[in-house]
């Protein structure tokens, strides 16, 4: 029962972090867009895949709140490859 914090097949429970299920990889080869990533679980995205050595396009509504918060990932992670663009679905 994975879902009361045991472990399910993957080995990963609902207590396990961004960072603890992608320990170990390092994709200098991908690129991902990430909606929502001023906030949340799109943030969170944004900063474990680049701290992953991923490529980031940060798709955001507000631009300049985008940048601000590009510039504190990469004070966080300076080898971050990471871009932001305007995008109001």
């Amino acid at each position: 029962m994975w879902f009361l914090g045991w472990k399910g097949p993957s080995g990963f429970s609902a207590s396990s972090t961004a960072e603890q299920v992608t320990h170990g990889i390092h994709e200098t080869s991908l690129t991902a867009i990430i909606t929502g990533a001023s906030s949340g679980l799109g943030l969170e995205t944004t900063r474990v895949l680049a701290l992953r050595g991923v490529h980031v396009v940060m798709a955001v509504r507000n631009v300049k709140n985008g940048f601000s918060i590009k510039e504190t990932l990469l004070k966080e992670i300076p080898t971050a490859k990471i871009d932001v663009f305007e995008l109001d679905l």
